[in-house]
């Protein structure tokens, strides 16, 4: 099954917040590209981040979990 992209990341720390929170809701993803980017950041530009894929049949349940961690309480 293919992986869809939710969102992209510079940042390793902010990429595993997002990534275990989704995790820890039973969704299953992983982060693409997240270890070139941790071995040379200045990759990240030409990549386009480290990228958060899930199961496009969990893509709408992750996207309303990552919007509601966003809101501002």
């Amino acid at each position: 099954m293919d992986f869809v992209q939710l969102r992209t990341f510079d940042n390793y720390i902010s990429a595993h917040i997002s990534m275990t929170m989704l995790q820890d809701a039973g969704i299953n993803c992983h982060l693409q590209d997240e270890y070139i980017i941790t071995l040379d950041p200045f990759l990240s530009p030409a990549l386009g981040g480290m990228k958060l894929m899930v199961y496009p049949t969990q893509a709408e349940r992750a996207v309303e979990l990552l919007e509601e961690a966003d809101r501002p309480e």
